[in-house]
């Protein structure tokens, strides 16, 4: 089975993760989309990030229903500092009868020479590649062979924008989903 790893803290998630993992389940050889919930991004260690807990109940929220894709706390559980390769080597380790594509948008690409090992990843996964605002002529990033930008239009959505709003007390509008907006306001969060 060939799994697709859209990674990222959620923080909240919003329906363009959910978009675009339904894009990726459109990919030829894509079977299921998992939405893996990071503890946090080594790149944004200066911000506050929800409990796991919060993350991974509205991952599932906003993923339930959606045929081929699932939340994952499988990072959750792996010491820190949680580097993309070093996940995908556990996730070969651990599932060995699975293959793993990485999705990422077309911002992440431009700043792929800057993680750890992108050589590694390159070497063993294929590369999903979304575009994402901001970002002009992502066509033109790669020419790697493992690497596949999608068509598809650009999402201007973002959790910080969602989390602002949350904040001020305005609506977050209908980019957050419904349910997930309930689990926010129940349980208080992105308030001051």
């Amino acid at each position: 089975m060939t799994i697709a790893c859209l990674f990222g803290t959620f923080d909240p998630p919003h329906r363009g993760h959910v978009h675009i993992a339904r894009r990726v389940l459109e990919v030829p050889g894509v079977d299921r989309v998992w939405l893996v919930v990071t503890p946090r991004n080594p790149f944004k260690v200066d911000r506050p990030v929800s409990p796991d807990a919060h993350r991974m109940a509205m991952v599932r929220i906003a993923v339930q229903g959606v045929p081929g894709v699932e939340a994952s706390d499988a990072e959750l559980g792996l010491p820190p500092p949680n580097y993309t390769v070093d996940t995908l080597r556990e996730f070969r380790t651990r599932w060995p009868e699975h293959q793993f594509v990485l999705v990422i948008g077309s911002d992440n690409l431009a700043q792929l020479h800057r993680w750890k090992d992108p050589e590694d990843i390159l070497a063993h996964h294929r590369v999903l590649v979304f575009p994402r605002p901001g970002v002009e002529g992502h066509e033109g990033l790669s020419r790697h062979p493992g690497i596949t930008l999608l068509a598809g239009p650009v999402m201007d959505v973002s959790s910080t924008g969602i989390r602002a709003a949350i904040r001020e007390g305005r609506d977050p509008g209908p980019e957050l989903d419904p349910s997930v907006a309930d689990h926010i306001g129940r349980h208080g969060l992105y308030r001051d």
